[in-house]
């Protein structure tokens, strides 16, 4: 049961500050203890954990204009940053974690300052059917969060510059462009500005758990251990990773998201892989190289090895079935 609440805010722009921030709070969070974290990235494209950033993304445009490439902790896909667009993350222990409760506070924030919106099936926040909050999420052990945006005064020209959102994936969402699927908060209320969205946000989070919200700031954080996981967040390996001399690629698009698969073979067998996903179960997209890296480059090897997977989460046991259903029918 939840019996503290922590509000924090960030008074930082830059992304590799603000991700240390998030990761430290996650680690940190007590027991009983819910701690909403609000911050903003300016000129930023962030792709999810296990994306190919430059397939999603023009990245000498956004380095040539100051911009900041980044990689987060969690699955999803790739979005857009600037200083129109709040951050907001839950951070709480998994017995307390409610992904529903977390989005009542956005819902609930947004109704005080006048607008009705709901929540999709994929936990995007709507208003009239557009965007103007998508989630993802992240565990570690015991350790949980739930972070999104609000857009308030998004400047679209320069979403759709930075970020190259296949046609497949827009096709599939029955859409004809990024800029078709979001919407700034001031379209319906046109005077709102990022501090009273952020004095709404406090509030609402105050009714939604009942509690009055300590106030904490980022300068009681441990700087030395901030600036260790900073340097991890701005690195070159962490963001862009290996590139692999690949002999094989094969993508497909599934219901829950986009999965890229990339083999280096050598005497017959798989070397290395690279897997590029934007589902928002990034831990599980992960685990499949391992079942993969050392076998024979065939079909009859790789389901056999795919078929081995287990987990007591329905969902990624019904991904396993649909990756393998797929790898069955492709040329190897």
């Amino acid at each position: 049961m939840i019996e503290k609440i922590t509000y924090i805010e960030s008074k930082d722009t830059e992304p590799y500050q603000n991700l240390a921030v998030e990761e430290y709070l996650l680690l940190c969070c007590e027991k009983d203890e819910c701690i909403l974290y609000l911050w903003q990235n300016r000129n930023t494209v962030v792709i999810g954990r296990n994306q190919n950033i430059w397939k999603e993304c023009l990245v000498g445009r956004l380095q040539e204009e100051e911009g900041f490439p980044v990689r987060r902790l969690s699955g999803g896909g790739a979005v857009y940053h600037d200083l129109g667009n709040l951050n907001f993350t839950f951070l709480v222990r998994k017995e307390n974690y409610s992904v529903d409760r977390q989005l009542e506070v956005i819902l609930a924030a947004v109704k005080k300052l006048g607008v009705h919106a709901e929540k999709s099936w994929r936990n995007d926040i709507l208003i009239d059917g557009h965007k103007f909050s998508g989630n993802a999420f992240y565990e570690q052990g015991d350790h949980c969060y739930h972070h999104g945006t609000v857009m308030v005064h998004v400047n679209l020209g320069e979403l759709s510059r930075y970020l190259t959102v296949s046609k497949e994936k827009l096709q599939s969402k029955g859409v004809d462009s990024v800029k078709a699927r979001v919407v700034n908060l001031t379209e319906y209320i046109p005077d709102l500005t990022i501090p009273e969205l952020k004095e709404a946000l406090k509030k609402a989070f105050e009714d939604v758990y009942g509690l009055k919200a300590e106030i904490r700031s980022t300068d009681d954080l441990d700087a030395d251990e901030l600036g260790e996981r900073r340097a991890r967040f701005a690195s070159w390996d962490w963001i862009f990773g290996k590139k692999l001399d690949f002999q094989y690629e094969l993508s497909k698009r599934f219901s829950w998201g986009q999965i890229t698969l990339q083999f280096e073979v050598k005497n017959g067998r798989i070397e290395d892989v690279n897997i590029f996903s934007d589902s928002m179960k990034p831990e599980f997209v992960f685990q499949i190289r391992k079942y993969l890296k050392g076998i024979p480059c065939s079909r009859r090897a790789i389901c056999a090895e795919l078929s081995l997977y287990w987990s007591a989460d329905r969902e990624e046991e019904q991904m396993m079935d649909e990756i393998r259903a797929w790898m069955e029918t492709v040329d190897l």
